[in-house]
Parts: structure tokens; sequence; C-alpha cells
């Protein structure tokens, strides 16, 4: 298929067109609605028949979701920041019921004061509620990672809810290159949905999210839990499909000229393709710097992180999001990590970008020199206006 010129939500809703997904539930929310603007016009337009329910809340297009799943149908749906946290409850019950919806978040920041920009605090809320999590540098990884996500979610060794992450408007509004699959190529990598346990079959009927007593509650966490264990050799099995059809390959995470680096960054979502455009220019200069992505945060990739830092001399984790008391979501999980090698890096937290403020070039330049000459503290706050 030719390359498109589209943004972030036209390829997600483009994905979902070729998928062709029984139900979609959704309420629009900046920055997400282009995403359900579109997909409706499709559904309008009767090229694809898939029940399209505009819900008169977020909390409520998750319900109707879970209980589509339930009856057997595979289900949609997208949102971002408030509509994110306005689903909590129901987040919860989707994993818990082994339900594989899969959701688009167009990440935003989470009031208050109200702001419709880009951070990742709402997904790092979320990310214990049992959901894989998925993060997209660009509009091409974005389209991929939904098309894979149904494959993921639905998998019988995994059985759980996908939510498929990038940066609002950063990736969600800006119009980039995207090479597409074919609809038939979409159609035969994702395959026919198989319904598990239908509440519909009523030859054989089963109950969704009865009451649970101390006796058999805990069990359901540790079945989540193995289930989730699972998750990463999934990923890796899909990823390599999707290789062999598409030429692209994903992996947990991606290293950027770090074999011989001394100082790394790490980063999620669309940083990334910044921080290699600094390792390019500071490698120039004679510094041995490289980054690393990370594109799968739930499952965490522990092996895989511990065996990218080892070695190192120092690390920058870098939080598009704040845990008041605490250091970052992803700094916590990375210094972790490290514990399973020999020696630790001096390993350092910057929180950056909150509310879609703008980190540039010259800001990550800036993370590297204090990386290199160790004035870095353990937790700071790029770009803050002191």
């Amino acid at each position: 298929m030719k390359r498109l010129a589209v943004n972030g939500d036209q390829a997600i809703a483009l994905s979902w067109k070729q998928i062709n997904p029984d139900v979609c539930a959704s309420y629009p929310i900046t920055p997400q609605t282009i995403i359900v603007e579109a997909f409706s016009d499709y559904v309008a337009d009767g090229e694809v028949d898939t029940e399209y329910v505009c819900s008169e809340s977020e909390h409520s297009s998750m319900s109707i979701c879970i209980g589509a799943s339930a009856a057997g149908a595979r289900a949609v749906t997208a949102t971002a920041s408030a509509g994110l946290a306005f689903m909590w409850e129901m987040l919860y019950i989707a994993a818990s019921m082994r339900l594989p919806v899969v959701m688009t978040v167009a990440n935003r920041a989470l009031s208050g004061p109200i702001n419709i920009h880009c951070d990742h605090s709402d997904a790092m809320g979320a990310r214990d509620s049992g959901w894989v999590q998925l993060f997209a540098e660009n509009v091409q990884e974005a389209y991929d990672n939904s098309i894979m996500s149904f494959r993921i979610a639905e998998h019988m060794d995994v059985r759980l809810p996908v939510m498929n992450c990038l940066d609002g408007f950063i990736v969600t509004h800006a119009i980039e290159s995207l090479t597409p699959m074919t609809d038939e190529q979409v159609k035969k990598f994702v395959g026919e949905y198989k319904a598990v346990h239908p509440l519909l079959d009523t030859k054989e009927p089963h109950a969704f999210g009865p009451f649970d007593m101390p006796e058999y509650y805990y069990e359901h966490k540790y079945q989540q839990a193995m289930a989730m264990n699972n998750v990463l050799p999934v990923i890796k099995e899909v990823s390599q499909e999707f290789e062999k059809v598409t030429g692209r390959h994903y992996d947990f995470i991606e290293t950027y000229r770090t074999e011989d680096a001394d100082y790394v960054a790490i980063a999620m979502g669309s940083t990334a393709g910044t921080m290699k455009a600094v390792v390019d220019d500071l490698r120039k200069e004679g510094h041995k710097v490289g980054c690393i992505k990370l594109r799968v945060f739930r499952p965490f990739p522990y092996q895989d992180v511990a065996k990218a830092t080892e070695g190192k001399k120092a690390v920058a984790v870098m939080d598009r999001a704040i845990s008041f008391g605490a250091s970052g979501p992803l700094f916590a999980d990375i210094r972790s990590a490290e514990f399973e090698n020999r020696i630790h890096p001096r390993t350092v937290n910057y929180v950056y970008g909150l509310g879609g403020r703008d980190v540039g070039v010259e800001d990550l330049k800036t993370v590297f020199k204090q990386l290199e000459s160790g004035s870095a503290k353990t937790i700071n706050y790029l770009g803050v206006k002191q």
C-alpha cells in the first residue's frame, strides 16, 4: 500500500477500519477526538460494519466495551487524560475479567489546573490496573502498535486488555509519513476473533464479575499476574511475525548507539526520537553517549533494561509524569531493574515536559552534560522556571 501523510489519530482510525472490530464505544476528548470522529465516518460510509456507540461518558464507554467483550465481541475504544481517569473503576474490571479490549490513549496531562497537552500522567496512573501498556514514538509506530495490540490481547496465553499510548498533539496531531499494511494483510495478521466463554452462549453459561470472597480473590489476582508474565514472550512472537509481513522490527526496548556508550538516557514516546538526534550531535563532538527507548512499559522488561544499562557510568531516566513525594514512575522501575547487574551505574531522574512543556535538543543535551560532569541530582526538574 502506498505511503500516506496522516496524523497519529488518523493512523489509529485507519488501523481500526482495517481490523473492522465488532463494537466501538467512545466519548470524544482532546486530543483523542480525531480517532473516533474519523472512525465514525468509516462506520457512516459503510466501510466497516462495527456497532458504533457514542456514549454519555468515558465510564460508560469502558462499561459498554466490557459488556460487548464479555458477550463475545471484539471491542475497541480510545480516550485521554480525565477520560481515562473517569474509567478508573472499569479499567480494573476489564483486566480482572480477562477481557481483551484494546484502547488507544492519547497521552494528556491530568487536572488541575486543566491542561489539554501532553504528558504521561494519565497512563502512569493506570499502570497497576492490569492492562498491557505500549508506547509509540511516532505515527508509524502508533499504527503498528494498534494492529499488534489485538494479537497480543487475544492470545490464549494472555487474554488481557491492551493500552496503546501515543503522545497527545506531538504524535496524535503531527502529520507524518505512514506506510500502512494492505487491508488483506491486516485481516490475515489479526485473524478472526475467537470469543472465550461468551455470555451469550446459553449452552455453556458462565458468570462474569461475581462477588469474590477471600477464599478465591487472591487466586484470581495470582492468575492475572501469571497471565501478565506471559505477555513478553507473546509480544516477542507477535513482533517477529509482524516483521515478516512489514519488514519493521520492534522489541521491548530499542537501544541507540549504546554499545560503547558511557552515558545513557532512557525515554518513552516521542522524546525518544529527539533523544536520538541529540546523541548523534554529541557523538560528533566526541561524547560517548547513547539512548534507550522503552516501548513496553507493562509488563516491565526488567532483564532487557538490566542488560542495556550494564557497564554504563551513569544513566538518566526521563519521566514525563510526576509522582509526588517519590521519584518518577519510570525511574523506580529502571533502578529496580539495574539491581540485576553486579555493578550499578549512577542513575538519576529527570521529570520533564509536564503539561506539554516543550523539551528541545538543547534541553536534552543538558541532561547528558550533567551526567558526564556528575552534577545531576537524584531527582531533577528539566526546564522548570525557577
